[in-house]
């Protein structure tokens, strides 16, 4: 029988990179707050899919009042975050019900996410137990060592993105072995607890908004 499926939506940006008095996650774009664009993604995705948004505890109200003035009604669970992203997420975990579920953990702030590339996160999360999403590196890059540098090949390399979608014993279980070590995202913990991390292919457009230039790339991207 197919698992229930919840996505994790961490919104606690404060948008310092954006150069904003707004968090980021608020900004408009293409006449939405990003994470309404986000949400709205994943719920036309497939309405089954259970939202649980994670904000700050300060900025819960300011979403409530944005989600009045813009009539926005996708249903989703508003959950206090922690004082870091691995906190935030273990406080989504704990609204997810004890049986047998996929958990995708995606960025707020990612709202050019597609709804194919969300199903393919679960499909293969539902055989493999984990999907990560990922993308080739498109620039050469060099490891700094020291005062030098030297080449490495690309080839061997992937930025990682988000959704990030796991079994949710797994994810529950690297939770509780890390004991509040800091992990730089989710892939990285749940390795971290012994289990295999399967790579999928993401695309560039799913890109994280966290400066203006970003900003500028999504509103053409959205309107278009």
């Amino acid at each position: 029988m197919a698992r229930s499926r919840y996505a994790l939506i961490v919104a606690g940006g404060q948008g310092r990179r954006m150069q904003a008095s707004v968090p980021k996650q608020f900004l408009p774009v293409a006449g939405l707050p990003i994470l309404m664009h986000t949400l709205t993604v994943f719920h036309g995705c497939s309405p089954t899919i259970h939202l649980v948004t994670v904000l700050p505890e300060f900025e819960i109200n300011h979403w409530h009042r944005l989600c009045a003035d813009y009539q926005f009604t996708v249903p989703h669970t508003v959950v206090t975050g922690g004082t870091t992203r691995s906190a935030s997420v273990g406080n989504g975990l704990l609204h997810v019900p004890e049986e047998p579920s996929l958990v995708a953990v995606h960025d707020g702030v990612r709202p050019l996410v597609t709804p194919e590339l969300i199903n393919r996160s679960f499909e293969v999360a539902e055989r493999s137990g984990s999907a990560v999403t990922t993308v080739p590196l498109k620039d050469s890059i060099r490891e700094v060592r020291g005062e030098g540098s030297r080449a490495v090949a690309r080839e061997q390399y992937r930025i990682v993105q988000t959704p990030q979608t796991f079994r949710a014993e797994w994810l529950r279980a690297a939770y509780a072995a890390a004991a509040g070590q800091a992990f730089s995202d989710d892939a990285s913990l749940v390795e971290h607890s012994g289990r295999s991390i399967h790579l999928i292919d993401g695309h560039y457009r799913n890109l994280k908004i966290t400066t203006p230039e970003d900003l500028m790339v999504a509103e053409a991207l959205l309107k278009k």
